[in-house]
């Protein structure tokens, strides 16, 4: 019998200490489990899409509840606030004066609980009509919109000499020339069709598109024409130019007078570009130029010339009637010799153009750097 207590009780401890340990160890990840308490408002993407528009309208504030850096500054969508959750009282400045006023938050999607956590710390403030977007910016995406990004993500671009194209959308002649963001290629968006050429072959790389600011339209419009050709990495720089300007000044700022002061010299062969020019302009004011890279798309991918095009000799016949007449247009390949025959091409379809190659040998490298050798 004493047998038998001992044994049923032996058991019994064993158990206890087996739930016990069960529960040391479900605990953090219980408690690490974080419950999305969902605002009492919520709305779907035709709602969004009424009110996300450009030129910017007055009586909404769309709000991204995001980390600025790490998300908004990548992508968001357009027109959109920055006001990171976690800064919101930081912000609240920012915030409409008149309460009533419509504010729409959103974050990363149905399991993000930022743009919840903002509504209900902006209705505690008196706000009356917020609105929480829980499908958020994935589904912005997903239902064929382009999103923005911000004047800091451009200069990045910019500074770091990123593989992104940043297209300015406004005319030329008016405003691209007069002032634009360095390194900016012009393709005003009612020459859009005529300048397809100088769009990159590789149809995942950046295009940032950018125009006037928050009431031009004309960004939005090339945005969308890019991604109907199959460009999948396509954005706006909704803010635009006047944005640019206010953050970095007029030393920022690059016009067409002083693209215009680097002239072409020619090399020692007819048609050529003599290399010393070449690598000033490139490395100056590579907008004063269409760089047309004549090579394989294979290899083009594989390294060129930040603001080249790649338009392969074996298609440059049925694509010459869509190279610029208002720039000179320079083709280079590995060593010249598809680039001099580029050049035959053009000067024998389309003698109107301004054409030069370079006959040089050109190395690129992994890192983006590159070598120019006279031809040996």
């Amino acid at each position: 019998m004493k047998r038998a207590i001992y044994f049923t009780s032996s058991v019994l401890f064993a158990a206890m200490i087996s739930i016990s340990l069960l529960s040391l160890n479900t605990a953090p990840a219980m408690a690490g489990a974080e419950e999305i308490v969902k605002f009492h408002s919520i709305v779907d993407l035709a709602f969004v899409k009424e009110y996300a528009v450009i030129p910017k309208r007055e009586d909404v504030a769309i709000i991204d509840a995001r980390p600025k850096a790490r998300k908004y500054d990548k992508g968001h969508i357009p027109g959109a606030l920055s006001i990171p959750d976690r800064e919101f009282d930081q912000h609240v400045k920012a915030l409409p004066v008149d309460k009533k006023t419509l504010m729409i938050y959103y974050c990363g999607g149905e399991k993000c609980s930022l743009s919840h956590k903002s509504a209900f710390k902006a209705e505690k403030l008196g706000y009356t009509n917020v609105k929480v977007f829980a499908a958020g910016y994935p589904a912005w995406i997903k239902g064929g919109n382009v999103g923005a990004v911000s004047t800091e993500y451009v200069k990045k671009l910019v500074d770091t000499g990123a593989k992104a194209l940043i297209v300015d959308a406004r005319p030329k002649a008016r405003k691209y020339d007069k002032g634009h963001i360095p390194g900016a290629v012009s393709i005003p968006d009612r020459e859009f069709d005529q300048h397809v050429a100088q769009l990159p072959a590789d149809k995942t790389t950046p295009l940032i598109f950018y125009c006037g600011g928050y009431k031009c339209t004309l960004s939005g419009k090339s945005a969308q024409k890019a991604a109907a050709l199959g460009y999948t990495n396509v954005k706006t720089y909704t803010a635009g130019f006047p944005a640019w300007k206010s953050a970095y000044g007029p030393d920022a700022v690059a016009t067409g007078a002083a693209s215009a002061a680097l002239a072409i010299k020619a090399g020692t062969d007819e048609g050529t570009i003599s290399i010393d020019s070449f690598q000033k302009i490139v490395e100056e004011n590579p907008q004063s130029i269409m760089l047309v890279d004549v090579r394989d798309p294979a290899v083009y991918k594989q390294g060129s010339f930040k603001t080249a095009v790649n338009i392969p000799i074996d298609a440059l016949e049925k694509k010459i009637d869509s190279l610029p007449k208002d720039k000179p247009i320079v083709f280079f390949c590995n060593s010249g010799g598809m680039a001099g025959e580029a050049y035959d091409m053009a000067k024998m379809l389309a003698s109107d153009l301004k054409v030069y190659f370079l006959e040089a040998e050109v190395a690129f490298q992994k890192d983006g750097s590159y070598k120019i050798s006279p031809v040996t």
